[in-house]
This record gives structure tokens, sequence and C-alpha cells, in this order.
């Protein structure tokens, strides 16, 4: 992911001198939005403000740039998602989002499939059958084809010179005047159409057996197809006709989640970028590459606790370290600390790394590994859905990837774990290449594209999840640490409510309040003590 032309940091400017100076800890989605909606709101003004965001690694280094990207409006917590689902719509519109970060409208669904081996070569068995039957039936076609066609020659051959004979379609015709060459392509046509697997197998009741169950191959000298294989409920109520990327013999159910009405989806990377890019036109922004350390925080007054700055260790040459691969790790920052001083407002967004700035605050990091897949394919990109999938792998054993299709590749992640704590801000997160591998192996199952395409890339990302019992948060708002506030906690939605968040940040830094949704569940006073650091 290069980020060449962000211009990085080690040492904040000088711009912010006699400026209402906000601070932002984290370059991820979240913080990226809260600055650009605080440069678009009316009370902004770069003569009067000035923002400095403070990123250990690099914009969208994290789960911003490696999440999947979907967007939904029955996604949670329902008090900013359907305001956070139309800016990403009213985002597109403004900018090109379609051609600047990938934003599309698609469909999503949720299957059910059986990838388990016996299972597999039941299905192929199946498949040859078909096949078979499909060139029993078009030689059958050419033989009766062909006698019709003797037929006729020999009574045009006794009628002799009847002027009143037809002619003139170089085709032979059948009894009720079509063409027996379209008969024959109506054959092919349905032969070849899409549901060709599931119109002939319900035909072939003599082959299946009935009972529903799942057996296996009897290899016994005297089986018969129909003790050899079952049906499958669906054969009757097959994948929608444009989601030909998937192998719907191994699909037992599924089901829609949402229409492109109601869900869509962004590139998080290109997203993040982009809107940092154009609130940095606005020449009020500078982006510090460092690890924050510490907050300054007065608290000679007990009961009204403030905080006024930040203390940072800058990375060493950020030109240089900021393009670096996403696996290897930075160089050790310089021992020197930096401390930015008269500020009016510190935000933190720095997802599952927030507990390591704020020790009381109850947030923690699930990893999550992903790939994507460069599918081959005959169409320019394979059809736009998302898919939620619980895959059966034995009698026993369930794997639940989703899979997002992109313009240009497939997005697959799969289940979450705690097997390892966040890493330090300024080191990469390591992914498990077993795990990746595990990806690929399971949705090559059912998927043809998949499975002769090649991974593009192996990752893994930390998602922010607060543990409390009550709430799926995220929380947003002002602490009880008057000037410091957090916006984090979003789990997989940080990418839907991104703009949102944004939004509300920016109206509660410069209005003082919310005023596009009511976050009052949602406020950090209710969760954890900020002052705890």
């Amino acid at each position: 992911m290069d980020d060449t032309d962000i211009a990085y940091l080690s040492h904040p400017s000088k711009r912010a001198e006699d400026k209402h100076h906000i601070v932002i800890i984290g370059a991820g989605i979240i913080g990226v939005c809260t600055a650009y909606y605080l440069t678009q709101h009316p009370d902004f003004n770069p003569e009067t403000h000035h923002i400095t965001i403070i990123e250990a690694r690099k914009v969208a280094c994290g789960a911003s740039g490696k999440a999947g990207g979907l967007l939904a409006s029955w996604a949670f917590p329902s008090l900013i998602v359907p305001l956070s689902f139309q800016l990403h719509q009213d985002l597109s519109d403004i900018y090109q989002g379609e051609q600047n970060w990938d934003y599309r409208r698609l469909s999503t669904i949720s299957l059910e499939a059986d990838v388990r081996d016996e299972n597999i070569k039941l299905q192929k068995d199946k498949a040859d059958l078909v096949r078979k039957e499909k060139e029993m039936q078009k030689a059958f076609s050419k033989t009766k084809l062909s006698n019709k066609s003797k037929d006729l020659s020999s009574s045009s051959s006794s009628s002799g010179s009847n002027s009143n004979s037809e002619e003139g379609s170089g085709v032979d015709s059948n009894e009720e005047g079509e063409s027996n060459e379209d008969e024959e392509s109506s054959l092919d046509r349905y032969y070849t159409d899409d549901e060709l697997y599931f119109s002939v197998t319900n035909s072939m009741s003599d082959v299946f057996s009935k009972n529903g169950s799942r057996g296996k191959l009897d290899s016994s000298p005297n089986a018969t197809p129909s003790t050899n294989m079952e049906s499958t409920s669906n054969y009757q109520d097959p994948l929608p006709r444009d989601l030909d990327w998937i192998k719907k013999e191994f699909v037992e159910t599924w089901s829609s989640l949402g229409g492109r009405e109601s869900t869509a989806q962004v590139h998080p990377y290109k997203f993040t970028k982009f809107l940092l890019k154009k609130a940095m036109e606005s020449g009020a922004i500078d982006v510090v590459l460092g690890k924050v350390t510490g907050m300054d925080i007065d608290d000679s007054d007990d009961q009204n606790k403030f905080a006024h700055g930040v203390t940072y260790t800058p990375i060493l040459n950020p030109t240089k370290q900021h393009v670096e691969d996403d696996n290897e790790l930075l160089e050790p920052p310089e021992p020197e600390n930096i401390h930015i001083q008269d500020v009016q407002q510190v935000i933190v967004t720095t997802g599952p790394w927030t507990a390591q700035l704020l020790k009381n605050c109850p947030i923690s990091g699930l990893r999550a590994h992903s790939i994507t897949i460069k599918p081959v394919t005959t169409h320019s990109s394979v059809a736009p859905y998302a898919i939620f999938t619980e895959l059966k792998v034995n009698d026993t054993q369930y794997f639940s990837p989703e899979l997002y299709a992109r313009r240009d590749e497939v997005y697959v992640c799969g289940e979450g774990d705690t097997l390892t704590e966040v890493p330090d801000p300024i080191r990469s997160v390591e992914y498990i290449k077993e795990k990746c591998d595990e990806l690929y192996s399971y949705v090559s199952k059912i998927s043809g594209p998949l499975a002769e395409g090649h991974v593009l890339k192996r990752q893994a990302c930390y998602l922010p999840v607060l543990n409390v019992a009550t709430s799926s948060g995220p929380l947003l708002g002002e602490t009880n640490v008057s000037n410091l506030f957090i916006a984090s906690g979003h789990s997989c939605w940080g990418i839907n409510n991104g703009p949102a968040t944004g939004k509300i940040m920016a109206e509660l830094l410069l209005e003082g309040e919310s005023k596009s949704a009511d976050i009052s569940s949602l406020s950090p006073k209710l969760y954890f003590d900020a002052s705890i650091i």
C-alpha cells in the first residue's frame, strides 16, 4: 500500500501556534473521518484552527487498510448506522467514489455448504452422470433428426416434382412446421443454461434417491445409481443466476441478507487515504509519525481534570519508514520525547491500541486473518456479492469464511482469535501463513474462479472490541477528563460507521454536542475512568 504522496512529519510544524489546536491520535478510518468532517464543519476556519494527526506507522495501517469494506444499513449500532450508510453514498456522489475508492452497491447473502471430501466426490460423480445424460440425449436427438430427414427425403422423392412442396428454408421441417435446426439449438440452449445441473438432476428421478439423507457411495458390485446418489434441498432453490462464481452443487441452503438498496462496499485503504488527502487540502492538517507515550492531564483539581497536551516519540526518517512493507518492522523510535502543549482537545482513535494509552478502557483486540485472491474468470470481474458462509468440513466441524467480491479481486476473511496480544503500535501485525492458506483451501472448494486464481496478499489485523456486556460499542464522546475524547471500539463495523463517527465527533468538538445522532448511550463516561493512564 503506497502512501508516498502523504507528507509525513517527524516534528509538529509551527502552524498551530495561537490557534485552536486539536490533536487526533491515530490515522485509521475513524481518525481520518474525524479530521475530514472537522475541515468541512462551518465553524472550522484554517486561520483559527489547526489539526495534528499523530500516527505510529502510516495511514490505515491496521484494520482500516485490511478490512473487507462491507457497508450495510442493517449493521450496528442502529444509533449511527443509517446516518453513516447515507454519508457513504453522499461522499461517493461528491467525489466519484466508484472511481476513487471502488464504492458500489452489491447484494449480500449467507449460505451453508457441504465441502466434506466424501461430498465433493459425490458431487463429481453426479456431474459425470449429468454430462453423460447430456451426451446421450444429444446423440438420441441427432439420431431422431437424421431418421426424420431420411423420411422427408424419401417422401420428397416419391412425390416427384410437386411444385407446391415446401422449399426455400434450407433445412428440414418437423411436423409442427418448426425448423429441426431450431429444435437442436434449443436443446443445446437448455443444456448450456446456468441451471443445467439443477434442471437435469431434477429430471433424473430414477438416478437420485429421494429420501433426503446423506449417504456414502455404495461401492458394491450390485449397487444401483439410486443407492449411490441422493438429492439436496438446494436443487429446488438455486443461487441467484448472476452468482456464477460459486459452485451451486455444494450449497445446501442460502438466504438473502440485503440487496443493493441496503448493502454496499468500499476499498477501505483507498477510501481512508482519499479522505485524508481531501482533508489536508484545507492546509490546516499536519500528519506526524510517532508513538504517543502519554497525555498531559492537569489533575490539580480532583473535580476538574483536563487534558492539555500529548507526549510522543517520533519515528526515524518518516519519508523512508512509512513505505516499508507491512510485514517489516520499523526501526526503534528516537529516544527523545516531544511534547505538544497548549492543546485544546485530544481525540483517541487508536482502535485496538486504545487500552495501551488509556489503561482503564475496556477495549481489546480480536485478530482476524484475511487474504485477497485474483480470480480466473471469463468476465472482467466476478459478480458483486458479499457472502457469509458456513462450510461443513467434516461431520463435526464447520468453517465460516466471509467473501467480498471487489472489482479486481476477492477479499476473504476468517474468524477472529485472541491467541496473541495486540503488538506495540510501531510494529506490524504478524500473520500466520497456515491460517491464510486454510482460508484459500476452503473457499477454493466452493469456487472454481478462486481455485484457479492465485493469492495476492496474506495479512492479519486486530478489530477493536468493547468488552462490556451491556453494549456492543463504539465509545464516542468526551471522557470524564475534560478535553479528552475517544472514538473507538467499532468492532467489525469501523469502515461502515466511520463517516457518521467523524461527523458526530466534529460536532462534539466544535459545537459541544452531537446534533446528527443521539449517542448518549455510547458515552465513554459510562464505562471507564480515563484519568487512569
